[in-house]
């Protein structure tokens, strides 16, 4: 297995050359060009097919509407596999411009790229739609509305949001959207076409902590086979006495990111595996060694592990053994000893199916003498249960993906609550691991139907989704790939019936839709984007207004929710008294 994964450019088929249109011998039919597969006639050099552009925080994806598919999809640090920006920005005011300048001079090269490289079209004659995130920070608009404007010189930039996009890709005006990308994970219920913002909820249990939450688990359950040193070792020394606890700097984020994309899957809620294994166990078994850790158990959650071991130095600092990978199951009484990881990792070995992988990886600078490359063993219950990070719940300020649907679902109107019940769409690219969207289906019902790992745990005393109760009937996913049968026919009728887009370009597609039918976000146009520049200058009196440099603001042009004022609510329900008339008085 190739141990550094390629940029992952989308091949669709066709090469981005300028479209012309054949005619055929002996007839006067015109048919398409070969390097497109639809009919419809395009303008050597005009607009009517505009630029889609969708900024990752990792990955862009490009292309001109009125296609099902980008034309190229890369990632934005393409050689470490880095994010472009994060939701935290530096205090320090020399710090923060430094990274506001870095981030402009990567930002112009990804645009630079897709018009030049990706595309190969004129800036200057293409309209751009821009996917933005509803959360995106505003000066990261500016920046890109600048570039796209001052140096690329479009004709106008329209900002759409990502959900809402989402929703129109599969045919859909209604429904809750949860968008897990990256950073953090999102969910945005639309009405009508209209996203209320104001019922946004999110968690930073994405990608990014997931990728994390890989790489702590592999430090401490992981093996590494180091190269030999010579050929006769290869051959005379046993793999086993060269096993080596795994060296940090052989996990970096492009082996990261390859496990995660290629490796990792998502199983099936645990208790029905232990309902499963109590089922089929003899009567002398003791239930009490397929049970989990309690939830008031002291120790650090998986999710808390993984937030810690972000800052470790080397993996020998971490306080938690390497698990041996046992041979049979241990009791009860040894399990409690243990340490909380110890257990969770011994339950998921026992119940995991998967198989161990082995990975070729660069070597360590100090292994770089040896034969070949070396190994990286991970551990099948890894690949299958890394991602129960994402599915712990429980935090206040980490909610897992589940809780955050549910969160959203609170603040809807009661009377909206059935429609976005049964109108989820999930998006985004840590969607796309195998097995997410039906387990999320699974934890949305567990959630609301306190279905319990352990019929011995007892009911809470105070229940946040009682209200959401009778709602169970009807959740439904519009895009998942093994809908449930359920005994609402409005989540019948909605579950699995999206079309067959993969989460990740859900949004892009949404932007292709509206680029066509020549609708969606506020456009800026060019002209209006010079004449709010601040530092104008007054021709009659010759002054000139420049800003301090300390402080960039972003201009008024740039559509932001955040500060766009509310609207009315409604009247109230008392109808107020009428003020006397002066005859009144006078009587």
């Amino acid at each position: 297995m190739s141990t550094v994964p390629g940029t992952p450019r989308t091949k669709t088929g066709f090469t981005p050359a300028t479209p012309t249109t054949t005619r055929l011998a002996g007839s006067h039919a015109l048919q398409a060009s070969p390097h497109y597969t639809t009919t419809r006639r395009h303008s050597l050099y005009g607009t009517e097919d505009r630029v889609v552009i969708d900024p990752g925080s990792r990955v862009w994806k490009v292309g001109f509407s009125g296609e099902g598919k980008p034309r190229d999809v890369f990632y934005a640090d393409a050689k470490n596999y880095g994010s472009l920006w994060s939701w935290s920005r530096a205090t320090d005011p020399a710090e923060k411009a430094e990274q506001d300048n870095m981030l402009a001079i990567n930002l112009e090269r990804c645009m630079r790229s897709v018009f030049h490289e990706s595309l190969l079209a004129e800036p200057k004659a293409r309209k751009v739609i821009l996917v933005e995130h509803p959360l995106m920070p505003l000066y990261i608009k500016d920046m890109l509305a600048h570039i796209l404007f001052s140096n690329l010189q479009v004709p106008s930039i329209s900002f759409a949001s990502s959900h809402l996009l989402s929703l129109l890709s599969v045919g859909r005006i209604t429904g809750l959207v949860l968008d897990c990308g990256h950073l953090e994970s999102t969910a945005l219920p639309i009405f009508a076409a209209r996203p209320l913002f104001p019922q946004l909820r999110t968690t930073p249990l994405a990608g990014s902590r997931f990728s994390s939450h890989i790489r702590a688990l592999l430090l401490l359950f992981g093996s590494y086979l180091p190269p030999p040193a010579t050929l006769s070792a290869a051959v005379n020394v046993p793999a086993a006495n060269r096993t080596t606890r795994v060296p940090q700097e052989i996990l970096t984020d492009a082996v990261i990111e390859d496990i995660k994309t290629r490796c990792c899957f998502v199983s099936d809620a645990l208790e029905s595996s232990l309902s499963d294994v109590r089922a089929s166990s003899p009567a002398g078994d003791d239930p009490s060694d397929h049970e989990p850790p309690p939830s008031s158990d002291p120790a650090m959650s998986e999710s808390e592990f993984s937030r810690g071991s972000l800052g470790q130095e080397s993996a020998a600092e971490s306080e938690f053994s390497i698990i041996s990978h046992p041979t049979h199951p241990t009791t009860g009484g040894e399990a409690r000893n243990e340490n909380h990881l110890q257990v969770l990792a011994n339950m998921y070995i026992r119940h995991s199916t998967a198989t161990d992988l082995h990975m070729r990886v660069v070597p360590p600078v100090s292994q770089q003498a040896g034969t070949g490359r070396g190994t990286l063993i991970i551990p099948g219950w890894v690949r299958e249960r890394a991602a129960e990070v994402l599915f712990e719940g429980g935090d206040v300020d980490e909610s897992s993906v589940a809780e955050v649907i549910l969160d959203a679902l609170l603040k809807v109107p009661v009377d909206l609550r059935k429609t976005m019940a049964s109108s989820i769409l999930i998006t985004g690219g840590t969607a796309m691991l195998p097995g997410f969207i039906p387990r999320l289906h699974t934890e949305l019902l567990r959630a609301t139907a306190l279905l319990n790992i352990s019929s011995t745990r007892s009911r809470p005393t105070y229940d946040r989704y009682a209200s959401l109760r009778p709602l169970v009937p009807h959740f439904a996913i519009l895009n998942n790939p093994a809908p449930v049968p359920s005994s609402s026919a409005r989540a019948n009728v909605n579950a699995g019936k999206a079309p067959a887009f993969t989460p990740a370009t859900m949004a892009w597609v949404g932007g292709s839709l509206a680029g066509a039918l020549k609708t969606g976000g506020v456009e800026v146009a060019r002209e209006k984007w010079d004449e709010s520049d601040p530092s104008q200058t007054d021709q009659d009196e010759d002054v000139v207004m420049v800003l301090p440099t300390s402080e960039h603001v972003p201009r008024n042009v740039i559509p932001d929710w955040t500060r766009g004022p509310l609207p009315a609510g409604a009247p109230p329900a008392v109808a107020l008294k009428p003020p006397p008339s002066p005859q009144a008085v006078g009587a």
